[in-house]
């Protein structure tokens, strides 16, 4: 039975939209430290090789466009060039912001690219069936991302440190990446960001200001971002742990 509803599976990718995977990796590393976090090196991989090459190894993605600062350019290029990926590759100048450099790889992209799965570059750990499983989502929902329950208390608090709110931790979730959006959407809520200065943290906020509807689907505690040096601990352990699993 399983190797029927395979082939169907099968047959259903095979009629899925085309999808650009944008990556920004445009970011200065403020809570690492001096080193930029991007090309420190995970059981002596950088972690940006293994995002691309998680990303390469995603059945639905079918080109990556990766956004970075101007003097990383070529450090970038140089990384992807070495990489051995097998899927076509663009690296574009980002902006100031996140957002910006989202918009700027995504103005990059296929023009018959229907879908756009934006992913963290300092998310190394993503499996490639996980990337793929948003996508096949956002095909249905054209906003998805990938989400996981909070397990701590979250408390809300003033300037002072003043606990003001205990939300209910039932409906609280830690949002991941990819996240996937039918192109047009995430570029018009992009530009209206951009246009309007609004901060946003992901790229589903962006499409939220727009009224739009974003739906969240099973994620992978182990699909973790690396941000502190603390990170880089853990996911060391978490590869050291597939390795063994093998």
């Amino acid at each position: 039975m399983a190797g029927f509803w395979d082939k169907i599976r099968k047959a259903q990718d095979s009629c899925r939209p085309l999808c650009t995977a944008i990556v920004p990796a445009a970011g200065t590393s403020s809570r690492m430290g001096s080193e930029n976090k991007l090309f420190m090196h995970l059981n002596c991989v950088p972690v940006l090789t293994r995002t691309l090459q998680a990303i390469d190894k995603a059945e639905l993605v079918d080109e990556i466009i990766v956004a970075t600062r101007q003097e990383l350019l070529e450090e970038v290029a140089q990384l992807c060039a070495q990489a051995g990926l097998r899927k076509k590759v663009k690296v574009v100048l980002g902006g100031a912001t996140r957002t910006e450099s989202v918009l700027a790889a995504a103005m990059e992209a296929n023009p018959k690219a229907q879908l756009l799965a934006v992913h963290d570059g300092a998310r190394p750990l993503v499996l490639p069936e996980d990337f793929d499983h948003v996508i096949r989502y956002a095909c249905n929902t054209y906003a998805a991302a990938p989400a996981v329950p909070v397990t701590d208390t979250v408390k809300v608090a003033d300037e002072t440190g003043l606990v003001t709110a205990t939300p209910n931790r039932s409906t609280l979730f830690a949002v991941q990446t990819p996240q996937v959006f039918q192109a047009d959407l995430l570029k018009a809520a992009l530009q209206a960001a951009v246009s309007e200065g609004a901060a946003v943290t992901d790229d589903c906020a962006a499409v939220e200001r727009l009224g739009k509807q974003v739906y969240l689907t099973q994620g992978n505690r182990e699909n973790i971002k690396i941000t502190t040096p603390v990170d880089i601990a853990i996911a060391e352990a978490i590869l050291q742990r597939r390795e063994l699993g093998r």
